[in-house]
């Protein structure tokens, strides 16, 4: 059996981060793993034109830390750590990864392909083929899930199923 002890949540708040962010919270507490949830901020890009230089917005990152710091487990016996970093997401989190001793990745994916996955590149895709530990990419089901459904009950369910 593979050991956990550290478990990676990278997160950009969307609805798709929420979920993998509940399936990493159930793993951390059925391994006793510590977790560490991680927001990469993006550095704004300057613009450069022929005779002039805009310099990049500034990114508050207080509201984003405050948003970070909600992100809290069911289960107060998991221990959680947050981290709000700057740079390119794949990148950033890759660093957490390895100098957190992460086992295992857990991160939610957009699911673009085609155009869409060309144009905006694919987070996921960078880590999953970067990483030095395991990543687990989380798709959103395409049926609601309330709040109150813990993510490894419905895939348990699923897999009680397939086997019938």
């Amino acid at each position: 059996m593979l050991p956990i002890r550290t478990i990676l949540h990278p997160t950009d708040f969307s609805d798709f981060s929420d979920y993998a962010f509940r399936l990493a919270c159930s793993l951390a507490r059925d391994y006793g793993a510590r977790l560490v949830v991680v927001h990469v901020v993006e550095q704004p890009v300057a613009i450069y034109g022929t005779e002039l230089v805009i310099p990049p917005p500034q990114v508050d990152k207080e509201p984003l830390q405050t948003k970070l710091h909600q992100l809290l487990p069911r289960d107060p016996k998991v221990q959680v750590e947050h981290r709000l970093v700057e740079g390119d997401a794949a990148t950033e989190i890759l660093g957490v990864a390895e100098e957190a001793k992460c086992d295992l990745i857990v991160m939610g994916t957009h699911g673009r392909t085609g155009l869409g996955r060309l144009l905006m590149g694919s987070v996921a895709e960078q880590v999953v083929r970067k990483a030095s530990c395991p990543v687990l990419t989380v798709k959103t089901p395409q049926r609601p899930v309330s709040s109150s459904e813990e993510p490894v009950a419905a895939a348990a369910g699923k897999s009680a199923e397939a086997g019938k």
